[in-house]
């Protein structure tokens, strides 16, 4: 056969030439600062993998962000839970951390009641109460006294055992602002880099309470709550006693020091932890609605108050649920 004219193929018996590469462009130097967040894509699960993950058949969700967040329709939290009943809303509570219930209006005992369902309610002394010691009444007007808003944590670690969940319901919510978000902790942990997990799995960290609310009281007001509330230690990385989920289980209000670092390894490694709760897609936000309800399951998230509302009033009132000794 004929070669084409212009062909470049190698005459017969010969080696093709191979091009050389292309020369690597030369870059100046660049890095971005260590321990900071990493950009790019992220795992995110929902579920332990393994999980039994089948319909509900007693209500519907309405799924609000990837891994984390569910409104929950067509119940109304007033009347008494059948045990069918509250084992799935359990089971939806595992699978999504948070639960939203629009417009339930329940009354300060119908609150309490229904967060009873899970286990005995627990007493903060450190916040206002509402109408009972096991309520706790967040009224924030403009020039009020400032609570836990505009800090990612998790209620109460400084506790030996932390609240296992706690129920919200907004009273009064401003005309624009003031929603609330939360932070899927195992999804934080899953997409740390191994060598992290790896220093974290087995470590443990300090809990103090006087350094969240050292935020908006004095001293005087604090000590007579410290042989109440010594520190305690915890895990630094938390099993969920029903998924068995890995956590992240540090925060910024409470997590004073890691045990057996230095302090300035200590701080630079509790940094980096603080800002997994800052990742958007860990994250789901609410925007409330007079008479909304979220239950949320504390061993397994943190949440942030956003004050943005300036001079407008919003109440609010937290049901919380005792929990376990974290391991």
């Amino acid at each position: 056969m004929t070669a084409l004219t212009g062909s470049t193929a190698p005459a017969p018996g010969t080696t093709p030439a191979i091009p050389a590469p292309a020369a690597t462009p030369a870059l100046r130097p660049h890095r971005i600062p260590a321990d900071g967040l990493y950009e790019g894509p992220r795992l995110l699960r929902r579920t332990p993998d393994g999980w039994d993950d089948r319909p509900y058949e007693r209500f519907e969700v309405v799924p609000q962000a990837a891994t984390i967040g569910a409104e929950i329709r067509g119940l109304d939290l007033s009347r008494p839970l059948s045990a069918e009943l509250r084992t799935e809303l359990n089971r939806a509570l595992l699978e999504w951390k948070v639960l939203f219930f629009r417009g339930q209006r329940l009354s300060s005992p119908a609150q309490r009641e229904f967060a009873r369902n899970w286990g005995e309610l627990e007493t903060n002394p450190l916040l206002a109460p509402g109408d009972s010691k096991d309520v706790v009444r967040f009224d924030k007007t403009a020039g009020g006294v400032p609570t836990f808003e505009n800090v990612w944590h998790t209620d109460v670690t400084f506790r030996e055992r932390p609240a296992m969940g706690a129920v919200l319901q907004l009273r009064t919510v401003p005309p624009a602002g003031g929603d609330t978000m939360w932070a899927d902790m195992a999804a934080a942990y899953d997409n740390l880099p191994p060598e992290i997990r790896a220093r974290i799995n087995e470590a443990r960290a300090v809990h103090d309470y006087l350094p969240g609310f050292a935020r908006f009281y004095s001293p005087a007001q604090l000590a007579p709550f410290q042989e109440e509330f010594p520190p305690v230690v915890h895990p630094v990385v938390r099993r969920h006693p029903e998924t068995g989920r890995r956590m992240l289980f540090v925060n910024a209000s409470f997590t004073t020091r890691i045990v057996g670092l230095g302090r300035a390894a200590s701080d630079r490694l509790l940094r980096l932890l603080f800002q997994q709760a800052q990742v958007p897609e860990y994250q789901v936000r609410w925007r409330w609605q007079p008479g909304d309800l979220a239950f949320w399951d504390n061993r397994a998230t943190q949440h942030y108050a956003v004050n943005d509302y300036g001079t407008h009033r919003r109440v609010a009132e937290r049901v919380a649920i005792a929990g376990d000794r974290p391991y």
